[in-house]
């Protein structure tokens, strides 16, 4: 199959592609929302790792690289792969990030958080951070290069997991004071800690059977968690008391099963954080909060 045959431009090349994306009924939420910004990202990479200028919409497009982008696009609609797995790159909290088919791609609002260093939510720069269910690490990653004088520990459960974020800490250079825990959740986690970040899997069977083909090319083990999708998160909420230094913070993310949680736990004071950029589902809570409820 050449979809882009003929094709000389940039702007008739984003045309083709989107109208191949849309007709395939590809479903985007890995990095775009929609078919056009999809070839575009699909475009813009490729132009880049053949070392070419930023693109113009009357830009002429080489041989080379239009016959990449047509092999990509190509796979993108008969494989129905994340174009992020296709890539090898996802682009979180405006760094770009190693990932395939090990990892889930990155798509958090926590990347606002860490934006804005998490104010106005932490008392004073935190010292030691846990990243909780790391994935590729892109959370723990990101909240090392905001605050750069503090230690921080990536933890998963799985190994091919944390070998994808590994290459992401050497890809940074931040292996000096981020290092990687295989842990079943906290079992493994020796100390304390200022910041508890975690995006667990949250989402419930019922959930996952319904969602498009592109989630079920992740790694089910980043998303499926019990019959309702809170048996992870009312664990991490159980535990983390005791890995959080005194006015130490949890930010747990749960997606759109938020209000399952906050039902479940309606005896903790869980503050479910609002975003400029989009997105849902994040509550915080101080180990105050925690150890008075565990009284």
């Amino acid at each position: 199959m050449r979809l882009l045959e003929g094709i000389t431009g940039t702007e008739e090349c984003l045309q083709r592609m989107t109208a191949a994306f849309e007709a395939a009924e590809l479903f985007f939420g890995h990095g775009t929302d929609n078919a056009w910004d999809e070839a575009c990202w699909l475009l813009e990479t490729m132009a880049r790792r053949h070392a070419l200028p930023p693109l113009l919409l009357e830009t002429p497009l080489p041989p080379p690289l239009l016959a990449a982008v047509d092999e990509l696009a190509v796979r993108r609609i008969d494989t129905r792969k994340p174009l992020a797995y296709l890539l090898n790159e996802a682009w979180f909290c405006d760094g770009a990030f190693y990932v395939d088919e090990r990892v889930l791609v990155p798509r958090s609002p926590f990347a606002e958080l860490i934006r804005n260093r998490f104010e106005p939510l932490l008392i004073k720069s935190p010292r030691r951070i846990l990243d909780l269910c790391t994935g590729g690490g892109c959370i723990g990653i990101a909240c090392a290069l905001a605050f750069p004088e503090a230690e921080v520990v990536l933890s998963d459960l799985s190994a091919d997991a944390l070998a994808v974020a590994k290459i992401n800490i050497d890809k940074y250079g931040v292996g000096g004071r981020v290092t990687l825990v295989q842990s079943d959740l906290f079992a493994a986690i020796k100390g304390r800690f200022d910041l508890i970040v975690s995006n667990p899997p949250y989402v419930g069977a019922e959930e996952y059977s319904g969602l498009p083909q592109e989630y079920h090319l992740e790694p089910q083990i980043g998303l499926l968690t019990g019959n309702d999708g809170l048996e992870i998160p009312l664990k991490i909420l159980a535990q983390a008391v005791d890995y959080l230094s005194d006015d130490g913070l949890l930010l747990l993310e749960t997606g759109a099963s938020w209000p399952l949680l906050d039902e479940a736990r309606n005896d903790l004071p869980l503050l479910w954080l609002d975003f400029d950029f989009g997105g849902e589902g994040i509550c915080a809570i101080r180990a105050s909060e925690l150890r008075a409820q565990a009284r």
